[in-house]
Order: structure tokens, then C-alpha cells, then sequence
């Protein structure tokens, strides 16, 4: 765990402040309409993603989650909803949201399939790892200035099954997102955007460093909890084999006893040291591998529309185009530009709160457990060796006596 937090405290994932680019902020720029966090009184949409329903057909098995929403928004035509979704309607609404907000930066869900050898897919475990990602997808949604008043979203948690298959149907198909990543590629192939804002190239280099750095992390909370486990089964053995031992050494007996309580009391709190490594360090950190995705998407989405500015200035500079027809086609564009920058640059700020927030909250949490888990520990030994103390002397006293 050591390794873990000398990790975290690396500059370029620790010190996440350092990068605060300045820039001009006027009253009707889009950063100062939003917020990091809500006042409690304000929050007016609540969602919960629980009970999840296995699903068996001829063709596939699949699981179903119940989503219940609760609010107080005058364009929902209900303050409470109910439906069920499978994990494919999830990934329905992050490609609308990509769609619709191409800078901004979307929460991440959790995959389709699961590390190899962490948890089998469709066991208790995999799907209670995955309710909790998928409730917490939404309600990141929920909680943001923008994507919570998207009309896809409010869809997604009001409509009935066959109002959203049908919903589901429309828009922009899998051919034109197809396009978009087409293009946002090529882009990205012919060397980048010349005239990209400095502030940009600055967030793309701390996304590749806060990629490998974040990487690492993942791959040593896993390799820590692969330890723990085994070191875990290892444990679970020595008790049961003091026992039989006891059976066999009267003189020791209750020595040997006393070990085998005082081993199954460390198992125990090394099985709860174990499920706040899997519930609370785990899940966080891989959360943002993901993140660490989604950002150099977005970053690529804002190059790939600085691009099409750019090679529009460079053709009406070379008089390849009608100049009247290329004027009003660039200021669309810079229009279009400035948009995605204003949004990037909130979602940024914002994002980087909630991160810093995120990693703080999980390694100060993994802290006090490991403290608990060795003051325990500590006190169940102390405790246990006292008493053999106590134990021994009253021997040698009672030898002492005529």
C-alpha cells in the first residue's frame, strides 16, 4: 500500500492544481454558468439503481436494473418514476450524450466484461460491482449543470420499455457516429491542429501523464488485493490446524487454543480489510482509467472542430472558395469553436474537483482501514499473550508454595 500512495503523491497526479491555465472569463461565458457542487436544497433530482433481475431467453441471458426516479422539475410530468434496464439502454444514453455534448466529458461506465480473475460474470458479485458503477453513471449525470436537463437522459428515466426501444430508433445512426470518430481521427493523423490554444496542449499533456500514472495505480491496487487474498486463504487454514494440534498436546492445549482464536479474529479483519480494497479503492481508481479515455476523446473531438476552422481559414486565404460563402461558413465555425472551448474548459475544472476530491476521499479511507485493521490486530496478540503471562506466573506460584 505504501508503493500505492508514493504513486499518488507523483506531481503529476497529486499536485492536480498545477495546472490552473488563466483565462479571461466575461459574465455570459459559459464556465460561469456552472458549479461544482449544488447546494443540498437545490438538488432536485434523485436516482436509484437497485434490485437486478436475471433474464433468461433462447437467444441470451442478461441482467435488468430498476431505476427510480424522484424529482421536483416542472418538465417532468411526474414526480416519481419507475422503469427497468438492461445494460445496453446505459450504453444508449452515453452515446447520446456523446453525441449531443461532443466536449464535454462524460461519465464513464463500467464495462461489458470484467477483469479475468477478479469475479465471474453474472455472479452476486459482478452484479452488485456493476449496479453501484451504473447508479453512480446517473446520478453523476443528474448532478451536472448540463448533461442532467439533456432530453435523452430524462427519457431514459421516464419512458417504458417499448417507448424507449421505439425512441431508440431515431437519431443519428450507428453509421454517422461512425463518421464523427472517422473524422476526428484523420484529423488527428495529419499532425494535429496548428493554431490549438496553448491551455489545450497543456490539458493533453497532463492527460497522457495522468493516463500512465493512473494505469499504474490500477495494476498495483489489483496485484495489492491479489496478495491480500491469497495471504487471506493462507490464514484461513492456520486456525482449524491449532485446533487439531491442541487435541494432541494437553499440556498446550489451551495455548494452542488461544492462538487458533486469535488467528481467526485477524482472518476476519483481514477479510474486512479486503472488501474496503474492493468496494472503495478498487472501483474509484479504475473509475478514472476509463476517465483517463474519455478525456483524450474529448480533447480529440475539440482538435478535429479546431481543424475544420483551421482548413476553412487556409482555403479562404488561398482563394480556393467563394469568399462570402467561406466568411459565413468560418464564423460558424469560430462560433462552434468557442462553444466547445468554454465547455471543455468547465467540464475540465470541474472534473479535476471531482477527481482530486475522489482520490483523496479513497486513499484516506484505504488509510483508517489499514490503521483499524492493525490496531485490531495488535490488541487481539497483546491481549492474548497477557493472559499466558498471568497464566504462567500463577503456575510458577503455585510450584513456590510448602
Amino acid at each position: 500500500m505504501d508503493v500505492l500512495m508514493s504513486c499518488l503523491q507523483d506531481t503529476s497526479l497529486a499536485e492536480a492544481n498545477s495546472f490552473s491555465p488563466s483565462m479571461p472569463i466575461s459574465p455570459s461565458s459559459m464556465i460561469n454558468q456552472y458549479k461544482f457542487e449544488d447546494e443540498p436544497e437545490l438538488k432536485d433530482l434523485f436516482i436509484t439503481v437497485d434490485d437486478p433481475e436475471s433474464h433468461i431467453t433462447a437467444i441470451e441471458t442478461f441482467i435488468t436494473y430498476r431505476v427510480v426516479t424522484k424529482t421536483s422539475r416542472g418538465e417532468f410530468d411526474s414526480c416519481e418514476y419507475e422503469v427497468r434496464r438492461r445494460y445496453q439502454d446505459f450504453l444508449w444514453l452515453k452515446s447520446k450524450l456523446e453525441e449531443a455534448h461532443p466536449t464535454l466529458i462524460i461519465p464513464p461506465l463500467p464495462e461489458k466484461f470484467v477483469m479475468k480473475g477478479m469475479v465471474e460474470r453474472f455472479s452476486d458479485e459482478f452484479i452488485e460491482t456493476r449496479r453501484k458503477a451504473l447508479h453512480k453513471f446517473l446520478n453523476r449525470i443528474a448532478d451536472h449543470p448540463t448533461l442532467t436537463f439533456n432530453e435523452d437522459f430524462k427519457i431514459f428515466l421516464t419512458a417504458q420499455a417499448w417507448e424507449l426501444s421505439s425512441h431508440k430508433k431515431q437519431g443519428p445512426g450507428l453509421l454517422s457516429r461512425m463518421g464523427q470518430t472517422v473524422r476526428a481521427v484523420a484529423s488527428s493523423v495529419r499532425g494535429g491542429v496548428k493554431n490549438r490554444p496553448e491551455m489545450f496542449t497543456e490539458m493533453n499533456d497532463y492527460m497522457e501523464t495522468f493516463s500512465h500514472k493512473i494505469n499504474v495505480l490500477d495494476k498495483i491496487a489489483h496485484r495489492i488485493y491479489k496478495e491480500e487474498r491469497e495471504y487471506f486463504n493462507e490464514m484461513k487454514e492456520y486456525g482449524p490446524i491449532h485446533t487439531l494440534w491442541s487435541a494432541s498436546e494437553e499440556d498446550i492445549a489451551d495455548s494452542l487454543k488461544g492462538v487458533a482464536s486469535c488467528i481467526d479474529k485477524c482472518c476476519k479483519a483481514t477479510e474486512k480489510r479486503m472488501a474496503g480494497l474492493s468496494e472503495n479503492l478498487l472501483p474509484i481508481i479504475h473509475e478514472y482509467v476509463l476517465y483517463s479515455e474519455i478525456l483524450m476523446g474529448v480533447l480529440k473531438r475539440r482538435d478535429q472542430i479546431q481543424s475544420e476552422l483551421d482548413s476553412k481559414v487556409d482555403a479562404l486565404a488561398n482563394k480556393k472558395a467563394d469568399k462570402d460563402l467561406f466568411s459565413e461558413e468560418i464564423g460558424k465555425l469560430e462560433d462552434k469553436v468557442e462553444c466547445a472551448n468554454n465547455a471543455l474548459k468547465a467540464d475540465w475544472d470541474r472534473w479535476k474537483q471531482n477527481m482530486q476530491y475522489d482520490m483523496r476521499s479513497a486513499f484516506t479511507n484505504v488509510a483508517d482501514n489499514n490503521l483499524h485493521y492493525y490496531e485490531e490486530c495488535l490488541a487481539t496478540w497483546e491481549s492474548f499473550l497477557a493472559s499466558q503471562t498471568v497464566d504462567h506466573h500463577g503456575e510458577e506460584d503455585s510450584e513456590d508454595r510448602p
